[in-house]
């Protein structure tokens, strides 16, 4: 793996020696803190060049272009008007290629590389992680192009991990609120606050490509902010999960990705 991946600095390839810990508990702390942790070049910044050079036809000949309006809660919320602040509607617009459809990829062998996962699991404070047997959902690749964004949303899940492979000309950033909620309190009123642009706690960091992140963002809402210029912003998503052989339904296949298998 180190001809793809800065393991001088991340030392991901000896678990629990003493410099592996420490990393571990870097990363646990930035998780504590600030709800998310970053790994600055893991993957050198030339291989991850080259991963977008070899997506490019895909993504003009392949992707899925992935279009919706949405609240924040990607639903209806029981007990709240459609016209209340805090269901306000965005746009997000991307395109997606799937696992299936980057055959040969490092990202592939990063999320296939057993000390990826035992890491990831060692900075959630979980027994094990377990990568997905979903064909299609298991590593995604979206694209970001001028006007393009991830807007405003809440993670169904309680960890996110991705990558970013090239940063765009201008925007693209990703901006965030800490604990926003809780699971006790939904705070529709801080939530509206937020999405009418008056929250001061709300922060945008730009990534450099090669960099990991690992983001809690199941209370903590966040978006891409949209990009502008030629140069597309280019991310991927590895889905791991507490449990083995998870795979999406057929319905969730034609949802996100426009196709079944």
């Amino acid at each position: 793996m180190r001809d793809i991946l800065d393991l001088d600095r991340f030392p991901l390839d000896r678990p629990h020696n003493a410099d592996w810990q420490a990393l571990v508990d870097r990363c646990k702390a930035d998780l504590e803190m600030e709800g998310m942790f970053n790994l600055d070049g893991l993957m050198r910044p030339a291989i991850a060049a080259q991963a977008v050079k070899a997506m490019s036809t895909p993504f003009e000949s392949e992707a899925f272009l992935h279009e919706r309006k949405h609240n924040i809660y990607f639903k209806p919320i029981d007990g709240l008007a459609d016209d209340h602040p805090a269901l306000r509607q965005f746009q997000t617009s991307n395109r997606t290629l799937c696992a299936d459809q980057i055959t040969g990829s490092p990202l592939l062998r990063l999320y296939e590389w057993p000390e990826f996962a035992l890491f990831l699991a060692a900075t959630m404070d979980m027994p094990e992680l377990h990568v997905m047997e979903d064909p299609l959902a298991r590593v995604n690749v979206m694209s970001y192009r001028e006007g393009q964004a991830l807007n405003w949303h809440f993670d169904r899940s309680e960890f996110t991990t991705t990558l970013l492979l090239q940063a765009p000309d201008q925007g693209g950033g990703f901006e965030y609120r800490t604990d926003l909620r809780t699971d006790t309190d939904p705070n529709y009123d801080g939530v509206a606050k937020l999405l009418n642009g008056q929250d001061t706690e709300s922060k945008v960091i730009s990534l450099t490509p090669g960099t990991l992140n690992v983001f809690k963002g199941k209370n903590t809402a966040h978006r891409v902010t949209p990009v502008s210029g030629a140069k597309e912003r280019v991310i991927s998503v590895f889905s791991f999960y507490e449990n083995p052989g998870v795979t999406f339904s057929e319905a969730e296949r034609i949802g996100f990705y426009g196709r079944a298998s």
